[in-house]
């Protein structure tokens, strides 16, 4: 496979979990963008709105959206989810289901309608047999939203997004999916799986810029969310500004209220570009494979507790581990120190490979904990 990243030689970066380093073609979009930019300003700015368009396009195909039409760029996760949580109608009494191990931009945000009356049920995925089971046990009449994370960001736990997405339906409850940890690693069908909502930044696994985020709302509940931000751009007719009778755009477009980040699209649309090319199939498959190869290898060094997943239907890209006798911030330092890029999450060392990292790499990770 081509070398889509020139990565510093003297660098391990298994940190796709946190923040994803650029592929080449990302790089040189954004080059591209500002030099084009620095030589003669916006005189191709339809251009710019085209490759806008296009990333919509793609992403939709990413996620398997019935229509670009239902995909809006938002600034990250939690200004999508704020616009999920501050448009809804809420009602005394409604309560909204999530886990306890939620990190916090799907926690805070459905918190702070505890205000309205709204209450806030807190699930211990380890409750119940299943992480679905112990969220499902405490849905109930007046669930009106369940909200969940594809993929925990500490654990690396993946959900049945299916079994879930059935179990809203039954009930009459909403269902919104942080899929920040899943789409870009595992393929993820927002059809199947039937979600209203879907957010995710696009610096993880979609290889992209901090400052953008896909955000999906099914078509049929985009009038229904109250909007809460305006201005030039949300509008249907937007182009046209001696307009005074506006409405809001019929597209999720509504929710864009005012000028695009137009060099962070050009950086997106490159990696989202790069992952369908590749396609997620095989994207998918390597990256299970990279998370396979560390549970195999680690299973095998004494002292080593694999704290997330090993079984094949329950782990995406993320591996958590620690080991015994020894201070885990220090080994994470110690790490840290010999060039390797991860992260401290869940009592443990947080690895996250993506599909271009060298088997030899996570070689050199197993020899260098199995020595620690």
């Amino acid at each position: 496979m081509k070398n889509h990243f020139k990565l510093d030689t003297s660098l391990i970066y298994v940190n796709h979990a946190a923040v994803a380093p650029w592929p080449v073609c990302t790089v040189e979009a954004v080059k591209n963008f500002a030099e084009e930019n620095g030589r003669i300003g916006s005189r191709h700015y339809n251009r710019w709105m085209q490759v806008e368009a296009e990333l919509k396009q793609n992403l939709a195909t990413l996620i398997n959206a019935p229509s670009a039409d239902d995909i809006a760029l938002l600034k990250n996760t939690s200004e999508g989810l704020s616009v999920i949580a501050y448009g809804l109608d809420w009602q005394s009494g409604d309560n909204i289901v999530l886990a306890q191990e939620e990190f916090p931009s799907n926690r805070i945000v459905w918190e702070s309608l505890k205000s309205q009356g709204v209450e806030i049920r807190l699930v211990d995925l380890a409750e119940a047999a299943t992480p679905e089971q112990s969220l499902m046990h405490h849905m109930d009449d007046s669930t009106r939203l369940l909200s969940v994370s594809a993929v925990q960001y500490a654990s690396g736990i993946r959900m049945d997004l299916q079994q879930l997405g059935r179990h809203c339906k039954h009930h009459g409850a909403l269902f919104c999916v942080d899929a920040i940890q899943q789409i870009g690693a595992v393929t993820f069908d927002v059809q199947a799986i039937d979600a209203d909502f879907v957010v995710a930044d696009g610096h993880k696994w979609m290889l992209g810029p901090e400052g953008l985020a896909l955000f999906y709302c099914k078509q049929a509940l985009l009038a229904k969310l109250k909007l809460n931000q305006y201005g030039w751009h949300m509008v249907e007719d937007h182009l046209n500004f001696d307009n005074r009778n506006w409405k809001p755009a019929a597209s999720a477009r509504r929710f864009e209220c005012g000028s695009p980040n137009v060099i962070a699209a050009h950086a997106l649309h490159a990696s989202i570009k790069l992952l369908l090319e590749i396609g997620m199939a095989e994207v998918e498959q390597r990256v299970l494979e990279k998370n396979q190869y560390l549970i195999n290898a680690f299973s095998a060094l004494p002292g080593v507790t694999i704290l997330s997943p090993t079984s094949p239907d329950r782990y995406a890209g993320i591996f958590t581990f620690k080991k015994a006798g020894v201070d885990t911030e220090n080994l994470y330092n110690w790490l840290v120190d010999k060039g390797v890029v991860c992260a401290l999450r869940g009592g443990g060392i947080r690895f996250s490979p993506h599909f271009y990292t060298p088997d030899s790499q996570l070689a050199t990770l197993t020899q260098w904990i199995a020595e620690y």
